[in-house]
């Protein structure tokens, strides 16, 4: 059980390490979008590649603590192995709306609306384990065994676009 524990614990510390590198791609692509459009400084009104990738990295920015948040409480509430696995597809999505900004907007779309998809289902997950708690405390029904299962078997779905 010790060595479970320990394997989930670093596929979560795994993304964090991951999501800080995207976040660093995301900003070197700004800066170099800003460097590119002959300037010194950030601020480039008459670029639009550099709105593109400017508006990208802020709407990544915006949603990460979201997705911190639903991520941890998922994994503490419900089941840490199908909150890590709705994780990492988070952080590829987020990868490929960045991508996907980078060309036209609609390209961004679909992981967009992937995101959000995994962003419902980690919250899903947080709920499922608070009305667990609350069965414990006043019913004494412990229904845990059956979340993670359903959980488990539930996380591969995200894979269908």
């Amino acid at each position: 059980a010790h060595k479970a524990q320990l394997l989930q614990y670093l596929q979560i510390t795994s993304q964090i390490k991951y999501s800080a590198f995207l976040t660093a791609f995301f900003a070197s692509k700004v800066e170099h979008e800003s460097k590119h459009c002959n300037g010194k400084g950030f601020q480039r009104p008459g670029s639009s590649a550099f709105d593109r990738v400017y508006t990208a990295n802020q709407n990544c920015g915006h949603a990460y603590p979201t997705f911190l948040a639903m991520l941890w409480c998922a994994g503490l509430l419900c089941s840490q192995a199908p909150a890590a696995f709705a994780g990492l597809m988070y952080l590829f999505v987020r990868q490929k709306y960045f991508v996907g900004y980078l060309g036209e907007r609609t390209q961004s779309t679909p992981g967009h609306l992937f995101g959000k998809r995994i962003i419902l289902f980690l919250f899903l997950m947080s709920v499922a384990g608070i009305l667990n708690y609350y069965l414990i405390f006043f019913f004494g029904s412990d229904f845990e065994t059956h979340i993670k299962t359903i959980t488990s078997a539930i996380s591969p779905l995200l894979l269908i676009p």
